[in-house]
């Protein structure tokens, strides 16, 4: 804390209008098994701070992972010398919306605290999908899995006042199994279940019973799959499916930056325009929802990487676009104030607008309502793959699991449905959404130098009316 408020007080001294500084420590395990054996274990630990000013309307970031007055102090210099030529090259001074700054504390409580349990123990974890796996009585000629888990400690301050500490554990299963039956090959490529919270967390979602889901899903597939059906017909989408359309079509165009074309080199483009608030682009059944709030989620915080107190944002309500995920500096040029989308992945990272938690709001149907009256549609479950263009635009989705609906029925499995199709048509195509909401954990990636941040996405099933479908 002293060395932060030291980071502080020599950017002012040195002419900073604003300063920051963050510190971050993360300490955390992996265990691999890889076809049923044992392949490594991993340890990590690391910390450091980074400080960001604002001088003359130029920013500038830099970091450290030596903890000493002297190098925080080198830190603080490099910063305010990176801001000042900044600002000799900048068309307009970067400026920062005005908000409430609290001192506060949160934590993450576990029932089950990872760091008590021995690698061991986190093996049989991944044991326990292993077996599951073998007993589903399918050939999975590959099967890797991955367990991890990290305890992430944060204190920011700024010279505006915040002061914000947490502590935030996080704990992860991935799997990534291959299925060969009837000389075919059908993969369940890296599924993960993740969470803010304790191995109570893993133990209650239970991902061997997701494996083995995927397993039999994978096996039905090879033995009763047929083409799927093509032209234009009805498509009902699962969460999952809806999960990466609202985290592609909708979270990314409506992140600040890429509106504004900061991240057209990094990360790509928006097809979104500042004056597109209010603008209609999908059907009054949609509504998506930007949370970071959600007890235990994936991309959990309470307060973001420039101190701002987070919140439920509502990107569309009711078809409508209603709010972008903006930072201090984009929230300053909408007239704004900022919707706390600011985040870094680590100290030496400086804070970009970011996704947290993403989905499409339920609605009141039940499954069965939204299949009732399909004459001819398909049921898209999961994806294999999913392709999107710059400006966020013009995308596909491949099923992966996925079956027919005929006359209100879901039949036999159909093989790699592709959905090509516009943003705007796919959420206007929209007349009916499901009840219940599942989430999807995920890593989403951005800036220069990258940063993977963890992300849920989600939402209900969502039907889909007079879409065009075609096969590979």
């Amino acid at each position: 804390m002293d060395v932060l408020e030291f980071a502080i007080e020599k950017a002012l001294e040195l002419g900073a209008s604003y300063a920051e500084a963050r510190f971050e420590e993360k300490r955390g395990s992996s265990v691999v098994m890889k076809n049923g054996s044992p392949e490594g274990l991993g340890i990590k630990t690391e910390r450091g701070i980074g400080v960001r000013v604002l001088v003359d309307g130029g920013m500038g970031f830099a970091s450290t992972n030596e903890l000493t007055r002297e190098r925080v102090s080198d830190v603080v210099s490099q910063a305010v010398k990176l801001a000042k030529a900044a600002a000799k090259v900048r068309n307009e001074p970067i400026k920062f919306s005005g908000e409430d700054f609290h001192q506060v504390y949160y934590e993450v409580k576990m029932k089950k605290d990872f760091r008590d349990y021995s690698a061991e123990e986190k093996l049989e974890l991944l044991k326990q999908i292993e077996d599951a796996v073998q007993e589903t009585g399918v050939n999975v000629p590959m099967r890797y899995l991955a367990y991890s888990d990290e305890i992430w400690s944060k204190t920011f301050i700024n010279s505006e006042g915040a002061l914000v500490e947490s502590v935030i554990p996080r704990v992860s299963v991935m799997y990534n199994l291959v299925v060969f039956e009837n000389g075919q090959m059908e993969q369940a490529p890296f599924v993960q279940r993740a969470f803010s919270g304790g191995l109570e967390l893993i133990e209650k979602d239970g991902p061997w019973n997701w494996a083995m889901k995927d397993i039999q899903a994978l096996k039905k597939l090879i033995y009763e799959g047929k083409k799927a059906p093509e032209g234009k017909l009805d498509l009902v989408i699962s969460p999952e499916v809806a999960g990466i359309a609202v985290h592609e079509s909708v979270g990314h165009p409506y992140e600040a930056d890429r509106i504004f074309g900061r991240e057209a080199a990094q990360a790509g483009e928006s097809f979104v325009k500042p004056d597109m608030l209010g603008e209609r682009i999908g059907s009054e059944a949609v509504t998506v929802i930007e949370d970071p709030t959600i007890p235990n989620s994936w991309g959990f915080y309470l307060y973001d990487d420039e101190g701002v107190k987070a919140r439920p944002r509502y990107l569309i309500k009711d078809g409508i676009i209603t709010e972008f995920l903006t930072n201090r500096e984009y929230a300053y040029k909408l007239g704004q104030k900022s919707n706390a989308s600011a985040r870094a992945i680590r100290y030496n990272r400086e804070p970009i607008v970011r996704m947290a938690n993403t989905y499409l709001a339920p609605g009141d149907y039940s499954f069965e309502e939204l299949i009732e009256d399909i004459k001819l549609g398909v049921y898209m479950v999961s994806f294999n793959e999913w392709n999107i263009d710059d400006r966020r635009y013009q995308q596909r989705y491949i099923g992966r699991e996925a079956y027919l609906i005929e006359n209100g029925e879901i039949k036999h499995p159909v093989r790699r449905p592709i959905l090509e199709i516009t943003t705007r048509a796919l959420w206007s195509s929209v007349d009916a959404v499901g009840k219940d909401v599942e989430m999807f954990p995920g890593t989403c990636g951005k800036g220069e130098p990258g940063q993977g941040v963890p992300v849920w996405m989600g939402g209900a099933h969502a039907r889909l009316r007079d879409i065009p479908l075609r096969r590979p």
